[in-house]
């Protein structure tokens, strides 16, 4: 897999079969139109690209205007984003930074100066409810039409919807269910893992590089490892029962605070930011006191305990923590089934 930060640098294949999208989460709609992408570009014997945005369109237009609420909360990270995308075959991925030229370019522009001059695309796949362009002016009539004028096939997908588990709601409306970001923010934000695994086809986690912290963890007797959350506004947030991948050789069970830690000082060194730390419960041997920092690591959030919550003093932290960590060891001790990747991938 290739990835470029615009189109403007060599390397990019003359052609293409793309789709355009904000892949927040690569959740399992968004797998099988990479499925059916993959199947179209080897058809027509050309790499598959995937175009995505960086910030996301509306992180631009909430910080053009002021208006912060506007902003969707973020399920992923770039990073997990590119992963995922990667391990649904992408050849390529283009990530374009959404400023203000972008913005306001319009559908016409796009059409001519990106997928055609930039990206020479012989198919282009979108969603259902597509739109390009400055004022969101472009559909996919428009696109069609440019496809057909110009020698490019356009086609789209229609909504992808999951038979939700029967453990993951009671009543018949939610057995049914559109597959979408928005449902997996929704299912995040309200603290249900299992709907949100089986809406993704795999457990929500956050990767990235373990970072130095204040090291309070450690002066209370419960050594933390911290990755940095590169959004503001986490989907997910509370305390969770959670699996470490990177630390050793099989997962290591731990408790993890994702958020923005009320009880501390908002101006520690981590200057107030969104941080998943997480406490192991059994910390491997084999690492050593220091042995996380800089290391890469995936932490799976299977169960969320409660919310974030402020504490008085650094002993009703402790205190706290301690509840957490047992709560968290019977969660576990009662062998909640661990909802994995459904399949290797959705196929059409």
């Amino acid at each position: 897999m290739q990835i470029f930060r615009g189109f403007h640098y060599g390397g990019i294949a003359p052609a293409c079969a793309l789709t355009i999208g904000n892949f927040d989460g690569v959740h399992r709609g968004h797998q099988a139109m990479l499925a059916l992408l993959h199947s179209e570009a080897q058809h027509r014997g050309v790499p598959s690209c995937v175009m995505t945005f960086e910030p996301h369109p509306r992180d631009y237009f909430a910080q053009a205007t002021g208006r912060k609420e506007i902003a969707p909360a973020r399920i992923g990270t770039l990073r997990d984003k590119l992963t995922e995308l990667a391990r649904c075959g992408a050849d390529q991925i283009i990530v374009l930074p959404f400023r203000e030229s972008l913005a306001a370019k319009s559908a016409e522009s796009f059409i001519q100066d990106v997928l055609v001059a930039g990206l020479g695309v012989r198919y282009v796949l979108v969603g259902d409810d597509f739109r390009f362009g400055a004022r969101r002016s472009g559909d996919y009539a428009m696109l069609a039409a440019a496809g057909n004028a110009q020698g490019f096939d356009v086609a789209r997908m229609n909504s992808y919807e999951v038979v939700m588990p029967q453990a993951a709601g009671n009543d018949a409306e939610r057995r049914s269910l559109r597959v979408s970001s928005s449902a997996v923010r929704e299912a995040l934000s309200q603290g249900r893992m299992l709907d949100a695994a089986w809406l993704l086809g795999r457990p929500y986690s956050i990767s990235g590089h373990v970072v130095r912290g204040r090291r309070l963890g450690r002066e209370l007797g419960f050594r933390t490892i911290n990755l940095r959350f590169s959004h503001w506004k986490p989907a997910a947030s509370g305390i969770f029962v959670v699996e470490v991948h990177g630390l050793a050789d099989r997962p290591v069970a731990g408790v993890a605070n994702l958020g923005v830690r009320p009880s501390l000082d908002p101006d520690d060194v981590n200057g107030g930011r969104v941080l998943l730390e997480t406490h192991c419960l059994d910390w491997p041997a084999t690492l050593g006191p220091e042995g996380g920092y800089g290391k890469i690591v995936r932490v799976e959030l299977l169960h969320k305990l409660h919310d974030e919550l402020k504490y008085d003093s650094l002993d009703a932290l402790k205190t706290g923590i301690a509840r957490d960590c047992d709560d968290a060891r019977a969660w576990l001790a009662a062998g909640h089934a661990q909802t994995r990747r459904q399949t290797t991938r959705d196929r059409i």
